[in-house]
């Protein structure tokens, strides 16, 4: 006869699945709205990619040379260990690669803008992007689309002109770059500059910011002077030259013969721009004007796809300092669903929020969640993330991970969330389990108890949370 006592190896644990992908296993549900499709004619994603790789080609070609060559401990390494490119190291670089310096600084700028160098202080460092260059896709796009994002900084602006004018100007380009998707084809340059006249125009007019309804006229000596930045008579043509040459730079578009065209990378990025748009105006529940903590709860029905759209759209209406401090403060509450999300939603902040995840490390809630997040910030692989935690803090995210569980999803996904742990049986699981000190350790183990159909076990998981409970042994 077959023993049901817990030590049965009946009750050995499946192999841990990374931890990294226990929190989403309980928004595996269907997305409210559709995924879109681009506009018929743009390039599959891997041809995409291709171009992209291509454009970027010169800038990855620096970024390794810096990786491989000035890393701290290499023999190439700088006196500081740092691995800045300093002007000694422009020259050499220009020496070993076949170019001039002046081509060093500027495939240097763009591996910065595109993510595959990331620059905190005077330290530079080899950006996830690069480490996965000749594997994802998704990375590449994300990399050309952040120096998109980036256009009015890789293109020198003109020095004659006030800054003011050239903010208007960058303003409005994003009408005009929408224009020319939905054109699908060239366009003059004279028709784009009575739209960028006219989109500034209006920008003008809204910063006048008139009250509604009839107003005493100003007496001529309290009249508001003029903007003394802003002629409103100036040219904005020399400045749209600028913007296309520019837009021209990064690869989104092509300029000739008097006409601009977008190219398909270029396309394809406006309507990613416009679908966000879309997401923001048609966001599940109104999620882009919620706090973090209700636009993480509207999240948490959708699928992982869907609910990036959703943070993409919450973020891109906020500063992204203030964004990252709502986040962490969502995360610090009780709800471990919401402190699962809050970090996906970190991680489509990207770079921008790694000081401040850093900072909140040392706080027992947050620091699992923030290790993973920094190690796949770091270049790790999603799947082996899981690594830099010890076994206590392993413990302690299974613990969270099976509270949101619990909370928010069903009965099955705790049976099967056993499989994440790190323990190789189900005694040793509940040893750890009560030694980690998790304040939802008897409510999991009593959910756990009655999900589970093995009686043995759900009578093994019950005695430990009966001795959490009472503090026995």
């Amino acid at each position: 006869m077959t023993s049901r006592n817990p030590r049965d190896s009946r009750l050995r644990l499946v192999r841990p699945r990374p931890l990294a992908a226990a929190p989403r296993a309980v928004t595996q549900r269907s997305s409210r709205r559709p995924a879109p499709r681009p506009p018929e004619g743009t390039p599959p994603p891997a041809e995409l990619a291709r171009m992209a790789r291509a454009g970027l080609a010169d800038a990855a070609r620096v970024a390794r040379w810096a990786d491989s060559m000035l890393g701290p401990g290499r023999d190439g390494a700088t006196p500081d260990g740092k691995g800045t490119l300093s002007a000694a190291t422009t020259e050499r670089a220009a020496e070993e690669l076949g170019l001039t310096p002046a081509q060093v600084r500027a495939d240097w700028d763009t591996a910065r803008l595109a993510g595959l160098v990331e620059v905190h202080g005077d330290i530079a460092r080899p950006g996830w992007r690069l480490r996965a260059w000749n594997r994802d896709d998704s990375a590449v796009l994300r990399g050309w689309v952040a120096l998109f994002d980036a256009w009015s900084l890789a293109h020198p602006e003109p020095a004659d002109r006030e800054a003011s004018a050239v903010a208007e100007v960058v303003s409005a380009m994003p009408q005009v770059l929408s224009f020319l998707q939905l054109s699908a084809g060239p366009v003059p340059v004279e028709q784009l500059l009575d739209l960028l006249e006219q989109r500034v125009t209006e920008l003008r007019t809204e910063r006048c910011e008139i009250p509604y309804g009839p107003q005493p006229d100003p007496a001529p000596e309290t009249a508001a002077p003029p903007d003394p930045d802003v002629d409103p008579d100036a040219p904005l043509a020399p400045l749209l030259d600028w913007a296309l040459h520019a837009l021209a730079a990064v690869g989104a578009l092509t300029c000739a013969d008097g006409q601009a065209t977008l190219t398909p990378l270029g396309s394809w990025a406006v309507w990613v721009k416009l679908e966000q748009i879309c997401v923001a105006a048609q966001s599940p529940a109104g999620n882009i004007e919620q706090p973090a903590a209700d636009m993480l709860r509207g999240c948490a029905q959708l699928r992982p796809n869907a609910a990036r759209a959703e943070y993409r759209a919450w973020l891109a209406a906020r500063p992204v300092g203030s964004a990252v401090t709502e986040l962490l403060e969502a995360a610090r509450g009780e709800d471990a669903l919401t402190r699962g999300l809050a970090f996906e939603a970190l991680r489509v902040v990207g770079a921008p929020a790694e000081p401040d995840v850093r900072s909140v490390a040392e706080e027992s809630w947050l620091r699992p969640y923030a290790l993973l997040w920094l190690a796949e910030h770091d270049g790790h692989d999603p799947e082996d993330a899981h690594e830099v935690l010890t076994r206590e803090e392993s413990t302690w995210l299974w613990v969270d991970t099976a509270a949101a569980v619990a909370d928010h999803g069903e009965a099955p996904l705790l049976v099967r969330h056993l499989e994440s742990a790190v323990q190789p049986t189900v005694p040793a699981l509940l040893d750890e389990v009560r030694a980690v000190g998790h304040p939802r350790t008897v409510q999991v183990l009593v959910a756990l108890a009655a999900a589970h159909p093995d009686p043995a076990l759900a009578k093994a998981v019950r005695r430990a949370a009966f001795q959490v409970h009472t503090g026995g042994s």
